[in-house]
């Protein structure tokens, strides 16, 4: 099944491909399934999608019908008897309206249905921890309602601190998986030489430092869902093996030679517009169309100031703030300096601007007073304090050692030592502030807000 989505105000329509597979002949004629499924099995075990139960000639897990770039392609899984299309014994081949698949004693007629679904914009306008009563954020909610149950693979794009996260946790907490585990995957917070490891996972032995064998993310979520976020930082050489894995559902660890088949349901998310990479040579096609199932474009804040009081209303109720810092409430000016900035951050800005608020004020209401200087417009860009007695690479490294110090020494002081919140608030991934903290001797613990 493939999903195209177009953003249209006020609804969201979603173009599905689904096909039907119907028993023509044989001892199991008039059995059938239809599905959006974006691959179906056939063959006697009761774990198929199609299930020859009387057909005795029929191998356990026959064959598999794949939804391509191309189009839907069938599959012979190394049956006894072989995989006949339209009359030919095949091992994989393209399939069109009416072909006919013979496995075993069966004739089974395949036929491709396609659907456009509009999706209305989501009356609630809350959804898994979300909030936006904006038509924009709706829309994406009714779209997340009518694709979590659909066992396919979801993109989700938008600018940094959109919130790709608290969707992809949205789409897994309301689809047939929610039991199974969510394992999340930062691409761009990995070093390079690791993301391998961490994906596919290692064998004792497989480089230095694997002292013992280690699963990576995809057995790590077997049954449940893999959220591989910023995929578009994934490196190049790499994107085939992940295409393969998709393709398989299987995966050979690191310095291993066993192949490990998984069932896991995958959610990517990026910052990046894949279009222009595609077209730049940075991300491989093939990958896109395989991941793009379903396409949810996040809106950023500056397109749905609406909600902004929305958000700030949820977060200053949680319990844990309440108990922490008392009831508070925003001036009537505070709100519209905050209704005006243009927050390059979105939610995740937001929710920083909040913390350093909570942490800063005093009394119940937030006055102008309270919020960063740039919040209200009263930021002035100056020159970067760089030595220009240096060379140019040196004077670089400098600034940025400069730069990374002050930041995190910053947001550690702001979220009280907590690495995890530090971390959140960032939009790093934890072992990257610890890093830092460690680089830069910062001790975690001690820092406070003044």
């Amino acid at each position: 099944m493939l999903g195209e989505t177009q953003v249209v105000d006020p609804r969201t329509s979603v173009k599905l491909h689904k096909c039907r597979l119907l028993v023509t002949a044989g001892p199991d004629t008039g059995r059938s399934m239809a599905s959006d499924k974006e691959r179906l099995r056939c063959g006697a075990h009761p774990g198929n999608d199609l299930v020859l139960v009387e057909d005795r000639t029929a191998s356990r897990h026959h064959f598999e019908v794949q939804y391509t770039e191309r189009g839907y392609l069938l599959v012979d899984l190394n049956s006894t008897n072989g995989t006949f299309l339209d009359g030919r014994r095949i091992e994989r081949a393209y399939l069109s309206p009416g072909s006919q698949i013979r496995a075993g004693s069966s004739v089974i007629t395949f036929a491709p249905l396609e659907e456009e679904v509009a999706v209305e914009p989501d009356r609630e306008g809350e959804l898994c921890g979300m909030v936006g009563q904006s038509v924009k954020m709706r829309q994406v909610f009714g779209l997340i309602k009518r694709i979590a149950p659909m066992d396919v693979s979801v993109i989700i794009q938008g600018e940094t601190g959109t919130g790709k996260e608290l969707v992809s946790s949205a789409i897994h907490e309301l689809s047939g998986r929610k039991k199974g585990p969510m394992v999340v995957l930062d691409c761009g917070a990995i070093p390079p030489n690791l993301i391998e490891s961490e994906l596919f996972g290692h064998e004792k032995g497989a480089f230095t430092g694997a002292v013992s064998g280690r699963p990576g993310a995809f057995e790590r979520a077997q049954g449940g869902t893999i959220f591989l976020d910023e995929l578009g930082e994934l490196r190049l050489d790499l994107q085939p093996k992940l295409l393969r894995v998709l393709e398989n559902r299987e995966v050979r660890r690191v310095g291993g030679n066993d192949v490990i088949e998984v069932d896991v349901r995958v959610i990517a998310a990026t910052h990046r517009d894949l279009v222009k990479e595609i077209a730049a040579g940075n991300f491989r096609e093939d990958l896109y169309f395989r991941l793009s199932v379903i396409n949810i474009q996040l809106p950023p804040l500056r397109q749905r100031r609406d909600d902004i009081p929305l958000i700030l209303k949820q977060a200053l109720a949680e319990p844990e703030v309440v108990d922490k810092h008392g009831r508070k409430r925003f001036s009537a000016e505070a709100l519209g300096l905050l209704m005006a900035y243009a927050w390059p951050g979105n939610v995740r800005e937001l929710m920083n601007v909040l913390s350093h608020v909570l942490t800063f004020s005093e009394g119940e209401e937030i006055l102008p007073s309270h919020l960063p200087p740039r919040v209200r417009g009263q930021a002035r860009e100056g020159p970067l304090p760089f030595n220009e007695h240096l060379a140019f690479k040196d004077a670089k490294e400098q600034l940025l050692e400069n730069f990374e110090r002050e930041y995190v020494t910053s947001v550690l002081t702001r979220c009280e030592g907590n690495l995890s919140r530090a971390a959140r608030e960032s939009g790093l991934h934890r072992k990257s502030i610890e890093r830092l903290v460690k680089k830069y001797q910062l001790d975690a613990k001690g820092l406070k807000p003044r």
